[in-house]
This record gives C-alpha cells, sequence and structure tokens, in this order.
C-alpha cells in the first residue's frame, strides 16, 4: 500500500499541472497514469497563450523551458474565419508585435508536449510518477480513498484525490454523477498533412466557421517541419440530427471547398483521419466533493467556442493542488470545504465559459456572426479583448457587459 496526502489521476496537462503546483508548495504527491509516456493524444494540438501563462503562474522556469522547447510550432494569435469568408486576425495579447515579442502561443503534438510536462515531473522531488497503471477502484474510507487497479497490484492510500483522467474519467460518471449530455458534449477529427498551401505568416492557427459546418468549424494548426494538424469539430447534438459523419465531412470539404481543395491542391496525408470526444463547459457542474476534485476534461472544462481544453485544464490543475494545500493544512476534506475549489474555477474560467458559449450560440446565425466579424476588422477594441480570451482572464469580463456590445455595434 502506498500511502500519500494526494493522489492525482491522469498526468496529462491538469493532473501535471496540479503536480507540479503541489510539488513547488512542497507539498508529497503520487501521480498515476494508464500510459507509458511518451503516448499520443488525438486533440487539435493549439497551446494558447493561457497555456504558457498558467504555467508561468506555477513556475516561471517552467515557462522558460517551453519556450525553448523544440517540438513546437511558435504561433503569435488566431484567423477566425466567418461565414461569409470574412477573416480576422487576433494576436494572442493586445498590442502583440511578432518581431520583437516573444512568442505566447504554439502548437505541439500532444505526444510531444504531455511527455514536456511528465519530464517536469520527473525531475520534482516531491512528486512519485506511476505509469501503465489505471486506476479502477476507488473505495472511500474515514481517512480518504483507497484506490488500486482492477487486479490490486497497484494499492494507494490518499486524504484526497485530484481526477484528471480525461474526457471518459468513470470518476466523473459514476462518482461525481457527470454523464455526457449531446447538448454540452462536441466530437472532432483530426490529421495531419503537410504541403498546406496559405498559411499565415506569424502561424496564427485557423478556425473557419464554414456555413456547412455551423454551429461546428474546420481547424489548421500549423506545425513544425511543413506539418499542420486539420480537423472538423461539431456539437454532438447538431451531428446526431444531421447525420454527419465527421471524417467524411472532413474529406469532402477539404476537396469541393473553392478555397479549401486550392490550398490542399498538393497536400499529401500523413496520417489518419481520428476522433475524439470534447465535453464542453457550457453549463456549470458541481467539480468537488468529499476528498475529490475534477480538473482539465475530467471536469467538462473545454471552451465551447474555441474547443480549447489545455489552458483550462492547467488552469483547473494549479487551483485544485492550492485547494487540496488548504485542505491538508485545516484538516478538512468536507464537501462544504472544497466548494471553495467550484468557487475558484467559477471565479477564473466562468466568465470566459459563459461568454464562449453564447458565442457558439452565435455562430448558428451566420448573418451575425459575419456582421460581428466585419465589425471586429474595423474596431480594434474588439481584437484585444478577443485576444484576452486567450491571455488574460480578468479582462474577458468586458464581454459579458451589454455596453461593450452597444458600443461596437456604433463603432464606437
Amino acid at each position: 500500500m502506498i500511502i500519500t496526502d494526494v493522489c492525482i489521476i491522469g498526468a496529462g496537462p491538469g493532473g501535471a499541472a496540479a503536480a507540479l503546483q503541489l510539488d513547488r508548495l512542497g507539498i508529497s504527491c503520487v501521480v498515476v497514469d494508464k500510459a507509458v509516456f511518451p503516448r499520443d493524444k488525438v486533440c487539435g494540438d493549439g497551446l494558447s497563450g493561457k497555456v504558457i501563462a498558467g504555467l508561468n503562474r506555477i513556475d516561471p522556469a517552467i515557462g522558460q523551458r517551453l519556450q525553448a522547447f523544440a517540438e513546437k510550432e511558435n504561433s503569435w494569435g488566431v484567423t477566425f474565419v466567418a461565414p461569409g469568408r470574412t477573416g480576422m486576425d487576433v494576436p494572442y495579447k493586445p498590442n502583440y508585435n511578432p518581431a520583437t515579442d516573444a512568442p505566447i502561443g504554439f502548437v505541439c503534438k500532444r505526444i510531444h508536449f504531455d511527455n514536456f510536462l511528465v519530464d517536469e515531473l520527473r525531475q520534482c522531488k516531491n512528486v512519485q510518477l506511476i505509469e501503465g497503471k489505471s486506476i479502477d477502484n476507488y473505495t472511500p474510507t474515514p481517512e480518504g480513498y483507497e484506490l488500486s487497479d482492477a487486479k490490486e497490484t497497484l494499492r494507494i492510500s490518499a486524504k484526497m484525490i485530484i481526477v484528471a483522467n480525461g474526457a471518459h474519467s468513470a470518476f466523473t460518471k459514476d462518482v461525481a454523477g457527470i454523464r455526457m449530455e449531446p447538448k454540452h458534449y462536441a466530437a472532432g477529427v483530426r490529421a495531419y498533412y503537410t504541403g498546406v498551401t496559405g498559411m499565415h505568416d506569424h502561424s496564427y492557427i485557423e478556425l473557419h466557421f464554414l456555413k456547412n459546418l455551423l454551429p461546428g468549424y474546420l481547424w489548421i494548426f500549423p506545425l513544425p517541419n511543413g506539418e499542420a494538424n486539420v480537423g472538423i469539430d461539431m456539437p454532438s447534438d447538431t451531428m446526431r440530427r444531421r447525420k454527419v459523419n465527421l471524417k467524411t465531412l472532413l474529406h469532402e470539404t477539404l476537396q469541393s471547398d473553392p478555397v479549401f481543395s486550392e490550398r490542399f491542391r498538393s497536400a499529401k496525408p500523413v496520417s489518419p483521419v481520428e476522433g475524439y470526444g470534447l465535453p464542453l463547459g457550457s453549463r456549470s457542474r458541481r467539480l468537488s466533493g468529499e476528498r475529490w476534485m475534477l480538473v482539465g476534461d475530467a471536469a467538462f472544462l473545454i471552451d465551447p467556442f474555441t474547443g480549447e481544453g489545455i489552458g483550462n485544464a492547467i488552469y483547473s490543475g494549479a487551483i485544485a493542488a492550492k485547494q487540496a494545500v488548504e485542505c491538508l493544512q485545516s484538516g478538512d476534506f468536507s464537501v462544504a470545504k472544497l466548494l471553495a475549489y467550484d468557487a475558484s474555477i467559477q471565479r477564473v474560467l466562468g466568465a470566459e465559459l459563459r461568454l464562449s458559449t453564447k458565442l457558439q450560440r452565435l455562430v448558428r446565425y451566420p448573418r451575425l456572426f459575419n456582421l460581428l466579424m466585419k465589425a471586429g476588422t474595423r474596431n480594434k477594441q474588439l481584437r484585444d479583448v478577443i485576444s484576452s480570451m486567450f491571455y488574460e482572464v480578468d479582462l474577458r469580463k468586458k464581454l459579458t457587459k451589454p455596453s461593450f456590445y452597444i458600443k461596437l455595434i456604433l463603432n464606437r
């Protein structure tokens, strides 16, 4: 039996961030992941400015090492393209100058980025990392939780647990009682290509809200060595209603759309098309209970508009770690005590998730979305505030105020 104060289930971005934060606070923990790293994960591979901002909050040295990490493409922003083909370039930070400023956004295959974080864990004196083991049994005890794999070859006793084992977490479903709801879930498919033309000079990631894909979108994310991550995201309820096959839709769009057929004329796929699920943060849920907290995809925190989950996973992991320290110091692991974690998530990410939910609904109305994009090309205020969605949390509150939209429409 391994005895620990905190057991973190999952070593992806959320779990790794929680462990890194605990290590910096001097708290020992055990991290368990069913995979052996490096391992791949189907994803869009985009790392917005929130990722490095979150890592810098834990330890600026981690951010510096990520900046120097070779297996990534530096990216300075996002290009949003409306159904009417109006495009709006939004830098990851207001007044961002690629010529003088260090990049704060990246595109990095998850096989490389997640392994970067796991390598960071391996250097932590307060972190015990266990790979290749799945936690299948969760047994509450008066002192915490007893955890084990299916054959009980691994047994852990922990005062509290941080659950970060992804979109298909059994704990999320069976203990937290959060189930997949098509209205608050999306599906995505992605493939890697070489030879895609028309990429932004500063490696902006691209989100194309084509009319036949709404309320989903097609993305193109530039990668090192001339590769690109290309895929489609669509809400699950829309897919079911329209009986959409995303793999077929991706191939047909790249072949028949006049813009993409030209850009992909000489492109070659270098991987199969693979799919994955996205649990969206488009409704409020309980993310904690007695002696446990959910983080990242296990907490349904993916941005409903952009589909980004990595930044929110890192923020929630760090918040969970700080809450764990408070519980350990007070000896209080009750439901009431851990409600503070839910409150912190709402304070840091809630306004953004509510806004993104509204924006995701907005794209169901192509004319209105086209109008907003055209206004954005003329209005620096809008571009700056959208930039803040990827970098500064507090500035996002502007987008929840009706006065902002009135000024936007009046172009003031």
